[in-house]
């Protein structure tokens, strides 16, 4: 058989057509390079807040302050919530969990002596505080209706058939009623005072006596020892132990994230209430104290953790 029957054919014969193969790979990998550059660089890729709109805009500047506070009418007519609502709100924090010794909410074993009190006693202590347990639990801006809704929902989860509060219906003051008359006769009576009145009444002589300086009221400041006493009868039931996630008094490690934020903000979640990611501060620790004190019992523990 003869040679060219084993010889292989190639497509590149010649090194003409090996130049002009090669620089067609190269120019193909060319025009490939710029049709991806060209792709990348004409898709819209925006990065976050190169394009803000109304509602980022809006986000950005609105106040610290209201992150985690809503605003109420506090000329609206209060609707009372339910009891479900105010366990859920307020109690859920302690009798949720059993933190603080509380009972918890559907241990029959535990609410069955409490049940034996009765239901007036248990409102009680719930309204006006029992150890551990701060008026309302910490929310005094609930109504006692509405504590004893909560008590009613935890009492007979527990146990309990106890009926729920109803609120009582209005009653007309007697007052206005008996004033009508008086009122009646105001006018009558009015021109008759006004004319025996008249003739006694002179022009004052001038005095050369001059008046006193407006008294100027001293600021209200509260001292340490305010902030001790404070700490001591309200504060310290959750920052004393830790519970529901309140940082220790003295500690260190946990109050320096706080501290950091600055006494501002300290005060405001103090004064205000804040619900944070591991529990739940109630307004002024569920006291009735002045802002004052409240600010003085966080710098007592401010002190203490520095």
């Amino acid at each position: 058989m003869s040679d060219a029957h084993n010889q292989q054919q190639s497509l590149i014969q010649t090194p003409k057509q090996l130049i002009v193969a090669v620089a067609g790979f190269f120019l193909v990998i060319v025009i490939g390079i710029i049709l991806l550059v060209t792709f990348v660089t004409n898709t819209h890729l925006a990065g976050a807040g190169t394009e803000p709109n109304a509602q980022d805009i809006a986000a950005r500047v609105r106040p610290v302050a209201e992150e985690g506070f809503a605003f109420k009418d506090i000329n609206a007519p209060k609707v009372l919530q339910s009891g479900e609502a105010v366990f859920t709100a307020v109690c859920a924090a302690c009798h949720a969990t059993g933190a603080a010794g509380a009972p918890k909410s559907g241990d029959a074993g535990a609410w069955s002596a409490r049940i034996k009190q009765g239901y007036d006693t248990l409102v009680q202590h719930a309204v006006q505080g029992i150890r551990l347990m701060p008026p309302k639990g910490g929310n005094p801006d609930l109504d006692d209706i509405e504590v004893a809704r909560a008590v009613v929902y935890m009492s007979n989860q527990s146990g309990a058939k106890f009926k729920e509060p109803e609120v009582p219906a209005a009653q007309p003051a007697p007052a206005a009623a008996a004033n009508a008359p008086a009122a009646a006769a105001a006018p009558s009576a009015a021109p008759a005072a006004a004319s025996a009145a008249a003739p006694a009444t002179s022009t004052p002589a001038p005095s050369s006596a001059p008046a006193p300086a407006p008294a100027t009221a001293a600021p209200a400041t509260a001292s340490a020892d305010t902030g001790k006493a404070l700490f001591s009868s309200a504060c310290v039931a959750c920052h004393g132990a830790g519970i529901a996630g309140a940082p220790k008094v003295g500690d260190k490690a946990n109050w320096a994230p706080r501290i950091a934020q600055g006494n501002a903000v300290l005060y405001e979640h103090a004064i205000k209430g804040f619900q944070g990611k591991a529990g739940v501060m109630p307004p002024k620790g569920g006291s009735a104290a002045a802002d004052a004190d409240v600010k003085a019992a966080v710098d007592y523990m401010v002190a203490a953790a520095k």
